[in-house]
């Protein structure tokens, strides 16, 4: 006699209501609204004939039965994900176009490009870089991401990914002791530049209120990767995204003497086709996941 299964999709959005103990999260990482989680986990719920949240005011907390169906439910959806990975592996020819600027492919796409090839060894991601907008982009692509809303082919689905904001970094030697250096010190440094984003100076030194310093001198660049690594060569200071600059920060190659001064950027955002392929899809949701798990 074959078990009645429970409905997957209610499964996996009471797995993510459970994980994050929050319907509201679980729909953004779902793309879809809260009320869609709260209806899937009450699916579930008389599938099962049981509560598996308490609902209290603002939060829900996993009742002793939700907390035992958690544990074997993310169990089983993990070895399905890695069943269907083991399948994939198998079938030759699978690719997704992933169309980036090029100092977001540098620093901060392809390092975590070897947990998606991990994650799905049957997917060769091709990573195309270009200046122009996804609008404007003449090579085929499946997925794109830029910041802000936009230069986007109204054919594709966009959506919000990853906030950022600007701040003021170079090589540690550039400030002295931590917490000593005053911005007002930059005054004495060389600025460095990039023509992509020419206008980040201007507007930190508004944002900061500090009025427009005299610099030592400048120093410009044609992309924003290689101002970056002027920065970690002692050539001056940089303002950048942090978006770009987390692996550099984790690991002391570069310092941001005045974190309390970063300048909010728009947010990136990503856009793939409605009806995108499976390999799409898996990118997409591997984009979605890396974000939970990771800083900027």
């Amino acid at each position: 006699m074959t078990l009645p299964l429970p409905p997957l999709h209610a499964v996996r959005a009471f797995v993510a209501a459970a994980r994050h103990l929050s319907f509201t999260r679980a729909a953004a990482e779902l793309h879809v609204t809260h009320g869609a989680v709260s209806r899937q986990v009450k699916i579930l719920e008389t599938h099962l004939g049981v509560a598996l949240f308490e609902r209290r005011v603002r939060q829900v907390v996993l009742t002793a039965e939700g907390a035992a169906f958690f544990g074997e439910a993310q169990a089983g959806l993990m070895q399905i994900g890695q069943a269907a990975r083991t399948m994939m592996a198998r079938v030759p020819g699978r690719a997704v176009r992933i169309n980036v600027r090029p100092s977001f492919a540098l620093r901060w796409l392809i390092p975590r490009l070897p947990d998606f090839v991990a994650q799905y060894p049957g997917i060769e991601p091709q990573v195309i870089t270009t200046t122009a907008a996804p609008a404007k982009v003449t090579d085929d692509y499946d997925v794109a991401i830029r910041r802000g809303l936009q230069g986007w082919p109204t054919a594709l689905q966009i959506r919000p990914y990853l906030p950022d904001e600007a701040i003021v970094v170079g090589a540690p030697e550039r400030f002295g002791k931590p917490g000593t250096a005053s911005p007002r010190t930059l005054s004495s440094q060389v600025l460095l530049h990039s023509r992509s984003r020419r206008n980040d100076w201007d507007q930190w030194w508004r944002h900061a209120g500090l009025g427009r310093l005299k610099p030592a001198g400048t120093l410009q660049f044609d992309h924003l990767h290689l101002v970056l690594q002027a920065a970690q060569d002692g050539l001056g200071v940089a303002v950048a995204p942090r978006s770009l600059l987390a692996r550099d920060l984790e690991r002391g190659r570069l310092v941001a003497p005045w974190p309390q001064l970063a300048l909010p950027l728009e947010p990136y955002y990503y856009g793939l086709a409605p009806e995108a392929a499976a390999e799409t899809q898996f990118f997409a949701q591997w984009l979605d996941d890396a974000l939970n798990k990771t800083a900027i």
